[in-house]
């Protein structure tokens, strides 16, 4: 690849280099220098809205938008000088006069990006006061919260929607000081076709959007002496938990973690890894039979409630190609209910299932009805988020960074390396891939590592050789990516015998449940391969790498399920996903 030209100019009076097409934010960010913005969000929202980062350019008239205007040769841009301080102080008072500050009990003190700007600019006082602003909550949907009051039109939501997510069911509706963020016609949020994976909720830079808070619910069963409360945290939590208590990105703290859900009063403390061995018993399985039978080909991974609701709602026509198998978090609470509360001798309506999960889709999977249990139940009571779980752990005054490590409880804390690395993309495909390949040669000595589906490419492909039949594998992250696969597929472009989608860009490590940073994080930290790398040092480390070696999952199925694909395993572990209206009538 041939090297890109590289341009002069001076910021601030020194002498720099970037290359060409760089914007001044770009270029003053490479040579040490912020920029301050809002509106910005990297390879996503590139508008240049809100006039934040704006800086003085020789020759020209007015402030540009550094975060827009690419540099040329020779230009001199002065980005701290009076003027350009006092127009960026304008403008956030002015974002201040028409947002309601009530930062003491906002769900985002400590983390807003508005917040931490004014006190950058050092607005300690607002000078342009409008009407007091009441709250404008819309709370239909069942994963999250929006606050128009709080709402700045920073776009940085409406873009997540529409570019990263493929879905773009939010956007702004009126105009001048109506101007607000919507859906269509003012629908509801439950009304339209959202998928509920959050990756709004993440961009956002306030408190306009946030995850509905379940923690009350979870405070409440623990406190009643009548429910045995148990808990699982999801393969990604140890990855990121970390960052809600200052620790650097990508700190595995699954032992501390496990202290501290222990002090927090759950009866038991399972891991939800566990349960992604049985996903890959099961959906392996399920595989190896649809390949015998050449049947509903592709196979197409389950383990993501935002993908399973896009395919309902866009793609209907490859619901056939869907695992029916369940979800980690769900087999997990199926599991608990039916096989634990067997051996533990509880009735299952007062075991009171909770998940720590990556994901806001997982409290929309909740509620999802076939995921119910032929004992009535429902198989997870409550999903929190990472989120949720590390305010939780704050509230109950618990020193999350001095707790010595713990462990699972066993019987369904034990897991391998394979459904640890079920949180970064590519990891699920990797995981049925040790398994499958396994029991389709007969070798033990198997390969392990899968490196070709791994890495943060919205899309990967890869071939392998088993006997008598090269099966082609894709994995893509992020429903963008996601679409443009299943477009190829209907095109002829591409073909393959087994894809793993992930709704949110990265995989679980990215999810829309996981801990807020900065749009200044996000646009030069790689997060992703921050949190992963986590994971698969973890998996590294591990004795057992392969689901199938898991001694737990194999007594389970000696005593309850029988063998994978079972009558007994396809009533638990199963459900059927079916075609849905993209827009619901009242």
């Amino acid at each position: 690849m041939a090297k890109s030209k590289m341009i002069n100019l001076t910021i601030n009076g020194l002498a720099v280099q970037a290359p060409e097409g760089t914007t001044i934010l770009e270029a003053a960010r490479m040579n040490g220098i912020r920029i301050p913005s809002l509106c910005y969000l990297k390879n996503l929202n590139e508008i240049g809205a809100c006039r934040v980062c704006v800086v003085e350019v020789t020759g020209q008239k007015n402030l540009v938008a550094s975060c827009v205007y690419p540099i040329s040769e020779g230009m001199e841009v002065v980005t701290n000088s009076e003027k350009v301080k006092k127009a960026r102080k304008l403008t956030v008072e002015l974002i201040l006069s028409n947002h309601r500050m009530e930062c003491l009990t906002c769900p985002r003190n400590g983390s807003c990006e508005l917040r931490e700007l004014a006190d950058e600019l050092g607005i300690d006082t607002v000078r342009y006061e409008s009407e007091a602003l009441k709250p404008e909550f819309e709370e239909s949907a069942l994963h999250l919260v929006r606050d128009n009051s709080k709402c700045i039109l920073c776009r940085r939501c409406v873009s997540a929607c529409r570019n990263s997510q493929e879905v773009g069911c939010i956007g702004p509706n009126d105009r001048g000081f109506a101007t607000h963020i919507g859906c269509a016609f003012d629908r509801n949020l439950a009304e339209v076709d959202c998928v509920s994976c959050g990756q709004c909720i993440v961009a956002c830079p306030t408190g306009a959007l946030t995850e509905k808070d379940d923690t009350e619910k979870v405070w409440a069963a623990l406190n009643d002496p009548k429910k045995h409360v148990v808990v699982g945290p999801a393969p990604s939590v140890r990855a990121t938990l970390g960052e809600c208590f200052d620790m650097p990105i990508g700190t595995n703290v699954e032992g501390k973690m496990v202290a501290a859900l222990r002090r927090l009063g759950f009866d038991k403390v399972f891991d939800v890894d566990n349960a992604a061995d049985f996903t890959i018993m099961e959906e392996g399985t399920e595989f190896l039979e649809r390949i015998k039978k050449n049947e509903n080909l592709p196979l197409i991974t389950s383990c993501s409630p935002g993908w399973i609701r896009y395919c309902e709602q866009h793609f209907p026509e490859f619901v056939p190609n869907l695992s029916s198998c369940k979800s980690p978090q769900q087999m997990f609470g199926s599991l608990v209910k039916t096989y634990y509360a067997k051996k533990a001798k509880i009735d299952p309506k007062d075991i009171f299932v909770v998940s720590i999960m990556p994901c806001t889709a997982k409290k929309y999977e909740c509620a999802r009805k076939e995921q119910k249990l032929e004992n009535g139940q429902m198989p997870v009571d409550v999903a929190l988020t990472t989120r949720e779980l590390g305010r939780m752990i704050k509230r109950a005054g618990i020193m999350f960074n001095e707790l010595d490590d713990e462990e699972f409880d066993p019987m369904l804390g034990i897991s391998t390396g394979a459904s640890v690395i079920f949180g970064a993309t590519g990891g699920v495909m990797e995981a049925a891939l040790r398994t499958v390949v396994e029991i389709v040669t007969g070798d033990e000595a198997a390969p392990i590592e899968f490196k070709e589906v791994r890495g943060f490419n919205g899309i990967k492909e890869a071939s392998y050789e088993l006997p008598g039949k090269t099966v082609n594998v894709c994995v893509a992250s992020g429903l963008h990516n996601v679409c443009q696969v299943l477009k190829d597929i209907k095109e002829g472009k591409r073909s393959y015998d087994f894809i793993e989608f992930m709704a949110c860009p990265g995989g679980c490590v990215n999810g829309g449940g996981q801990p807020y940073q900065t749009a200044d994080v996000r646009g030069h930290v790689d997060l992703a391969k921050l949190r992963a790398n986590a994971l698969y040092k973890q998996d590294k480390k591990m004795e057992m790498r392969k689901s199938h070696q898991n001694p737990y999952v194999q007594k389970v199925y000696k005593e309850f399920l029988k063998k994978p694909g079972s009558k007994v395993a396809h009533e638990v572990l199963h459900c059927e996903y079916k075609p849905t209206k993209r827009f619901r009538t009242k």
